[in-house]
């Protein structure tokens, strides 16, 4: 097969090279994160798993025997894996090692995200190798692109996801879809997906998403009891737990929030100019642009991610307990509120991220691009046009996995947030309380 004459190009000593300099930077990337000042102790459990997958690459920590299904998009529905007995995973790659290698089997303009998936081909990792599934949600060309080359390798599935929302007859189409995906799930893992199963998978989502609530609402507080750049780093862990050991790990942190809320214990001070990022996904291990914000003095008080909080921020409606109505109920979830900009109409992201900006007190946003990803590119003069009737400063930044341009970068986000200080100094001034 294809891989395997791609595999068959590195030497031993090749695929150790890779997998030393991909361990550097990922243990690099995580010790920056967690050298931010005074962070909660509560947080060592999250970083304990990027660590061991992504420092000693190891397994995704899950129950003996259990098998594991890699997704590419929050558009996959994680309740319908569980049901079925398996463990998702989030195959989605910020690594940059790996996207060198994937630069040689992809067109030069495929987005890095893809470049990255694909050079961890060579099978340098177990969170890749011992996927017994694939699910691809078609929500780009790239994506399409991507299925159709990793099915020569393992089994994969494609999900074909709407262009639209509001369509009766698109949303039918997104059911039937689901319910394809799961025979091919009871096939990988031996088990049947039943009523039952299905809504004990919709509990324990719920309770994650629960503790997620109470999280948020810690975020929106002013001081900042966390870094932004950590928050990032907590929402990329629940790709890799059980959901309801993510929760648990989470209700610790809540906890230990709230006690910082009632000693004053912030992690910095209130007049940083909090910034919202948005845009193209911010994997792990490429942190650059969160750290980046705050090492340069601003404070990343909110993401409109995929890889943030938007895997967990909508909650679940069922109002049909039914098995019919638990699968209808999910493709309402995972397609309505979404604000990716795969659908053609997306005011509602226009809405959402007015709405994070007033909710998290935002003084500016960071419009996060992966040079080739085209979907969310387009939406950006949409948002600058709108923002700019609301006073807000926009920036757009585009990136690559590689570290040749942070140097750059960091000049550009010193100057948005230099741009920002002297835009929050001349409106105390003119309110008096400079």
């Amino acid at each position: 097969m294809a891989s395997e004459n791609h595999i068959s190009q590195y030497s031993p000593r090749q695929r150790e090279l890779f997998i030393q300099k991909s361990t550097r930077v990922a243990a690099s990337y995580l010790r920056r994160a967690e050298s931010l000042e005074d962070p909660p102790e509560a947080l060592r459990p999250f970083f304990d798993v990027l660590g061991r997958i992504f420092v000693d690459l190891e397994d995704v920590p899950k129950p003996v025997g259990m098998k594991t299904v890699g997704t590419y998009c929050v558009m996959v529905p994680s309740e319908l894996i569980w049901a079925a007995g398996a463990m998702p995973v989030r195959l989605c790659s910020g690594s940059y090692t790996a996207y060198t290698i994937g630069d040689d089997l992809v067109p030069r303009d495929a987005c890095p995200l893809v470049k990255s998936v694909m050079g961890w081909e060579i099978g340098a990792s177990p969170l890749y190798e011992n996927c017994a599934l694939m699910v691809i949600p078609v929500t780009c060309d790239c994506k399409k692109k991507l299925a159709g080359m990793l099915e020569q390798w393992k089994p994969t599935v494609t999900l074909h996801v709407p262009s639209s929302k509001e369509r009766d007859a698109d949303m039918a189409e997104y059911v039937r879809e689901l319910y394809r995906l799961i025979p091919m799930l009871e096939e990988v893992t031996g088990r049947q997906v039943t009523s039952q199963s299905l809504a004990e998978a919709l509990n324990q989502k719920g309770y994650a998403q629960y503790e997620m609530s109470r999280f948020l609402a810690y975020r929106q507080n002013n001081p900042p009891l966390l870094h932004g750049t950590q928050v990032m780093a907590v929402m990329n862990t629940f790709a890799y737990m059980p959901p309801l050991e993510w929760a648990e790990c989470m209700r610790r942190l809540n906890d230990e929030l709230e006690q910082r809320l009632e000693r004053k214990q912030f992690a910095a001070k209130s007049n940083r100019p909090r910034i919202l990022v948005t845009g193209s996904p911010i994997m792990y291990p490429n942190l650059k642009i969160p750290l980046l914000i705050e090492e340069m003095g601003g404070m990343l008080a909110a993401d409109e991610t995929c890889m943030g909080e938007r895997a967990l921020y909508d909650p679940l409606t069922v109002t049909d307990r039914s098995f019919d109505g638990m699968m209808r109920a999910l493709a309402g979830r995972y397609t309505r509120p979404c604000t990716c900009p795969t659908f053609t109409d997306n005011r509602q992201r226009i809405f959402r991220i007015k709405q994070m900006i007033k909710d998290h007190q935002i003084q500016g946003v960071i419009y996060h691009v992966l040079r080739g990803c085209l979907v969310y590119d387009y939406e950006y003069p949409v948002l600058e046009e709108e923002l700019e009737k609301e006073g807000i400063p926009i920036i757009r930044v585009e990136s690559d996995y590689n570290e040749e341009d942070v140097e750059q970068l960091r000049i550009r986000i010193e100057a948005f947030i230099e741009l920002l200080k002297l835009k929050q100094f001349s409106e105390q001034k003119a309110r008096g309380t400079a």
